[in-house]
């Protein structure tokens, strides 16, 4: 996929606005305009386009023609012109009519949070699966909104400073606006079955790491929290790690021993990060990619515990964990960043069943973290007491592979273990329970 803008290219100036309701919502748990816009200048700065200014309308819901008020209309109207700016972002997603009649009304390019980020998605992703994941993510956008997109993008002449067109141009959706419906289907069908052979070549990946019994521990988090850096602090995974959004699209998976635990193995998974008013488009798309969620045991929360807004960002989190069915797995929460600034009480997470604080950077407080991880993994595990005879020698094998031994006796006929379990290796040493 084309990067947009050359570093020696002016970059593309945009304005962005908010109809502000005034209060939280489910939709948007983190709730204030302000805070929004200011996520939403970080989005428009990591697509490579400059905020040229921005602007705000108390609402009770957004105008269904235009998205703010008649008269807040012509005040952005009069910024534009002051700023020249080449287009407006609205932090929300915008329908068909509001593209049309705000690209008529302003005569510049409107877009909205969601076309930036999956712009933001389009220059990151680089693995087949990554590609056709955010291609789709497009295209179901842009079929829901394909009058308004039209008008909308047609009006870039010389507002992308760059070469290549601005935000929404990027990316393997980009010629998409110039065919019909049909072949937007058509091109959707394509993906649809490409994502399902890569979710079924997943589904086989995560039942061969449950044949082995290692632990699967799933990094979840907001964007930027630090996971990549947690990952490879974890496990030498040498995972892309920058200061930016959505640094990383790729689920990756490294087997590692727990620090400071007793040579407990587990597998890490890493995952895309959330972020407030995530698309469900973007959802669907990636519901392979996150669907490794699914085989997790325990749940890492990173949260960068140094920003200010790591409450709201929490709670995004975990409305999005609900939303996908994975809220009831064990969590624990690990504030990272600890060797910044960080403002105390920490916040707690109502469902998790430890909290521990880290420096990935530093390493600080990784053992505890390694340490919370093993406890919670023997609490899901049950205790085992068994004299294996020694002519069951794989079994033993398999007890040593598996479980976490406590205590090991060899005994005139057999030997002696006790051990933690999970469910299926119960079941194979039951016959052998010591008293049995």
């Amino acid at each position: 996929m084309p990067h947009i803008f050359d570093n020696n290219q002016e970059r593309e100036k945009l304005i962005i606005i908010a109809a502000d309701a005034g209060d939280a919502s489910p939709r948007n748990p983190a709730g204030g305009a302000e805070k929004n816009l200011d996520e939403l200048a970080l989005l428009v700065q990591t697509s490579g386009a400059e905020v040229a200014g921005r602007l705000i309308q108390k609402r009770e819901k957004a105008h269904p023609g235009h998205y703010l008020g008649k008269g807040k209309m012509d005040e952005l109207k009069d910024l534009i012109l002051q700023t020249g700016a080449d287009g407006v972002v609205a932090d929300d997603e915008l329908s068909a009519a509001q593209l049309r009649q705000m690209a008529q009304m302003l005569d510049v390019r409107i877009m909205d949070r969601t076309m930036v980020i999956l712009d933001i998605f389009a220059k990151r992703a680089i693995t087949a699966e990554g590609k056709a994941q955010v291609e789709t993510a497009q295209l179901r956008y842009r079929l829901s909104r394909l009058a308004g997109l039209g008008l909308s993008l047609s009006r870039q002449g010389g507002g992308a400073r760059g070469p290549g067109g601005g935000i929404g141009s990027r990316g393997p959706g980009e010629k998409k606006l110039e065919t019909d419906r049909r072949h937007i289907r058509g091109r959707l069908d394509q993906l649809s079955a490409e994502l399902r052979e890569i979710s079924a070549q997943r589904k086989v990946l995560r039942e061969n790491r449950v044949k082995t019994g290692l632990p699967v521990i799933s990094m979840v988090g907001y964007t930027n929290a630090g996971k990549s850096t947690l990952m490879n602090a974890l496990t030498d995974a040498g995972v892309l790690v920058e200061d930016k959004l959505f640094a990383t699209l790729d689920t990756t998976t490294r087997k590692a021993v727990l620090p400071g635990a007793n040579g407990t193995e587990v597998l890490f998974t890493d995952t895309v990060g959330f972020i407030n008013k995530l698309p469900h488009h973007l959802i669907q798309a990636f519901r392979a990619t996150l669907e490794e969620l699914e085989g997790a045991d325990i749940l890492l929360h990173v949260v960068d515990a140094s920003n200010p807004e790591r409450e709201a960002q929490m709670k995004v989190v975990e409305q999005t964990l609900e939303r996908l069915g994975y809220g009831q797995k064990p969590v624990i929460t690990v504030f990272n960043k600890c060797d910044l600034d960080v403002q105390t009480p920490l916040p707690q997470e109502p469902n998790a069943v430890r909290a521990v604080s880290v420096s990935a950077v530093t390493g600080e407080g990784l053992t505890e973290l390694g340490l919370a991880a093993e406890d919670v993994i023997k609490s899901m595990r049950g205790k085992i007491a068994v004299l294996v005879p020694y002519s069951e020698g794989r079994l033993i094998s398999l007890i040593h592979e598996r479980c976490d031994i406590t205590a090991e006796e060899h005994r005139e006929n057999g030997t002696y273990i006790e051990a933690f379990a999970d469910e299926e290796i119960r079941g194979k040493v039951k016959r052998y329970e010591a008293g049995a």
